[in-house]
Order: C-alpha cells, then sequence, then structure tokens
C-alpha cells in the first residue's frame, strides 16, 4: 500500500496562532465570553478557548481550515 505523501504546507498561518494564545491569555485571566458579543458566561474550557481563537482568527482572515460539520 503506498504511503500517504506529507505536506509540508502550514496548516494554520501565524494570525491563527496569534488569536488562540491571545483567546488563551484571555480565558486564563478570566475575561474570555462565550457566545455573540461575549454575552455569555465565562470560557472554563481549554478546548472552548482554542475552539473561539479559531472562530476570531477566522473572521479576520487569517489562514485556518474550515469548520468541519
Amino acid at each position: 500500500m503506498p504511503r500517504k505523501k506529507s505536506s509540508s504546507r502550514r496548516k494554520y498561518g501565524k494570525g491563527a496562532q496569534k488569536s488562540v494564545e491571545s483567546a488563551m491569555r484571555r480565558k486564563k485571566r478570566g475575561t474570555l465570553k462565550s457566545g455573540k458579543g461575549g454575552k455569555g458566561g465565562k470560557v472554563k474550557s481549554r478546548k472552548q478557548a482554542v475552539a473561539i481563537g479559531l472562530s476570531e482568527a477566522r473572521k479576520k482572515g487569517a489562514k485556518v481550515p474550515r469548520k468541519k460539520h
């Protein structure tokens, strides 16, 4: 069975990385909120913080893969 060629292309851009870092920092400080306009509750989950960061990066036009349904 032939091996799948690994691509050297980056999946996520630098902008996406910065956005996720920022979201993680805000989660740690307790200022990261969920929901539209931050009207939801405080984010407690690490995964949720990463998802919010990627979503913000996507809105800014950073290189981020599409959401999986």
